[in-house]
This record gives structure tokens, C-alpha cells and sequence, in this order.
């Protein structure tokens, strides 16, 4: 971006270097002068423009790549987090698996020994 306002700054400079070395050193009439003037900043008007309409489109294709770069990593991430929830509820149902058959054992335990205790009463 900054390359792009060197040369812009650097066309308009010289443009008007150029117009005022050129009407120094003239041979030609005043009428012929300023046509060549008129012309001239004709040249540079166009120039300007074009230089201006590729500074645009290149901004605005840096946009598109950025905005296409963002979007492709909240993507990733998204996935990523995803995976990573995923493996948590998996891992944990395989957690409470596990806490159900030892409460289950606990209790089986327990019953065995409530019988005795209403045996020996």
C-alpha cells in the first residue's frame, strides 16, 4: 500500500516537473504550448487513474485472500474443538461406566453383608 502511494506521489511530481520544464523550454507558441499541456495532463490524469483502479483492486483481492485466510482458520479450530468435546464425552460415558459397575460391586458388597447383619439378629 505504501509502494502504491510513492508511486502515485511520484507520477504527480513528475507530472509537474515535467509541465514546468516543459513550458520553460518551449519553442512553440503559446497555443501549441498549452496543448501540449492540455494533453499532458490528460496523459497523467489517465495514469493516475489507472494507477489508482489497480491500487483498489489489489486492496480489495488482499481482503478477499485475508478474509478467505480467517475463515479457514475459525473452520480449523472449529474442528479442532469439536474433536476435542467429542473425546471428552467419550471419554467420560467411559468414566461413568466405570463408577456404575463399581457402585453396582459396592452395593452388591453391602447387600451380603446386610444379610448377615439380619441373619445374626
Amino acid at each position: 500500500m505504501g509502494n502504491n502511494g510513492n508511486t502515485l506521489l511520484g507520477v504527480i511530481t513528475g507530472t509537474a516537473i515535467g509541465a514546468a520544464l516543459g513550458i520553460l523550454f518551449a519553442p512553440d507558441k503559446g497555443s501549441e504550448t498549452r496543448k501540449r499541456i492540455a494533453t499532458e495532463a490528460e496523459l497523467a490524469k489517465h495514469k493516475l487513474s489507472t494507477e489508482a483502479t489497480l491500487a483498489k483492486d489489489k486492496l480489495a483481492q488482499t481482503a478477499i485472500d485475508l478474509k478467505d485466510q480467517v475463515v479457514g482458520t475459525a473452520t480449523a479450530k472449529k474442528q479442532t474443538l469439536n474433536d476435542q468435546v467429542d473425546e471428552l464425552v467419550q471419554n467420560t460415558s467411559h468414566k461413568a461406566d466405570d463408577v456404575i459397575t463399581t457402585l453396582e460391586k459396592k452395593l452388591a458388597e453391602l447387600k451380603v453383608k446386610n444379610k448377615k447383619l439380619q441373619k445374626s439378629s
